[in-house]
């Protein structure tokens, strides 16, 4: 297995198509770690590879399938088939279970591996748009590993690439985490672009208008506070309910805590106000739509959300 460390961009023009892809800088080759199985087992499911499959769709499905039925071993095998057959799907979705640590021990490295064969795949001429979600999906992961960079890897920091990846994401399929990380990074000044405020917030409204719960409450709390922007107390707090609401999950526990503080710092003026409008968005029928439930896409509010502690994602 060869894993490209984030590095600049290689686009190879032709009349034809234009590709994504990394420039390999170095490469390391890594042996398989042992899969952890449901059962607490271990084994190696390159072992497993099966033989007996016609062609990489039907290994999809049986993965699939396996990874349904608890078999992690035969799911990641049948997975690897069909990843090395050219199936995006299997590749994302092999990013996702070492990334989240389903059914396998977790393994970043290897994450990033599956999802950054993605994005070099990429073609913008010819894109497979069966696949785009999961295509985007994995632009803004492996934006968020070069960010970060993996501890004891070749996968180095690299914020400029991330910021290239956010922005591709967020412009060119739309995306509502890349929307989010790109605004995040506007925030701090990340990855070499200069701290700016208004972008930041022009970013969570695109997204927020989607029904990204991050997004709404980090525009409201600015709104509210008037960070950077001017102050529209009433209509931040009418964000950070809307995004309460859409954001049940544990995990989004600073959502709702960010809220409450800002809801007690609230005149009754602003409470009643943000009551209206509340209300006023609910009847023209603008679902929340839930965050998608997949690892590594968006980044938690960095440095106590300007001015808070940085809550736990």
């Amino acid at each position: 297995m060869r894993v490209v460390p984030c590095a600049e961009v290689l686009v190879e023009k032709t009349p034809l198509r234009r590709r994504f892809a990394f420039a390999v800088i170095g490469s390391m080759t890594l042996g398989l770690a042992p899969a952890l199985a449901f059962d607490g087992t271990t084994s190696n499911p390159s072992e497993r590879i099966p033989k007996n499959f016609t062609n990489p769709q039907q290994a999809l499905r049986a993965g699939v399938d396996d990874l349904k039925a608890g078999d992690a071993d035969a799911s990641v095998a049948a997975l690897t088939y069909a990843a090395e057959g050219g199936q995006d799907l299997a590749r994302w979705k092999l990013g996702q279970m070492y990334a989240d640590g389903q059914g396998v021990q977790r393994n970043d490295v290897k994450a990033y591996h599956y999802f950054n064969e993605l994005v070099e795949d990429y073609d913008e001429d010819q894109p497979d748009r069966r696949n785009l979600s999961a295509i985007s999906n994995a632009f803004v992961a492996v934006g968020v590993y070069c960010l970060t960079g993996i501890a004891n890897s070749d996968v180095r920091p690299d914020p400029r690439r991330a910021h290239e990846l956010f922005q591709y994401a967020a412009t060119i399929f739309g995306d509502p985490n890349a929307q989010y990380n790109l605004a995040h990074m506007y925030l701090v000044g990340a990855g070499g672009v200069a701290k700016d405020n208004i972008a930041a917030v022009r970013w969570l409204a695109v997204a927020a208008q989607k029904g990204h719960a991050p997004s709404q409450a980090l525009l409201g709390h600015m709104l509210f506070t008037g960070d950077g922007v001017p102050h529209q107390r009433a209509r931040g707090l009418m964000w950070l309910e809307v995004a309460k609401d859409g954001a049940p999950d544990s995990k989004e526990a600073w959502i709702r805590d960010l809220y409450q503080r800002d809801f007690e710092l609230a005149s009754d003026d602003d409470r009643q106000t943000a009551a209206a409008l509340h209300d006023a968005r609910a009847k023209g029928s603008q679902p929340t739509a839930p965050v998608r439930d997949v690892v590594k896409t968006f980044l938690k509010p960095l440095g106590p959300l300007v001015g808070s502690a940085a809550p736990a994602q």
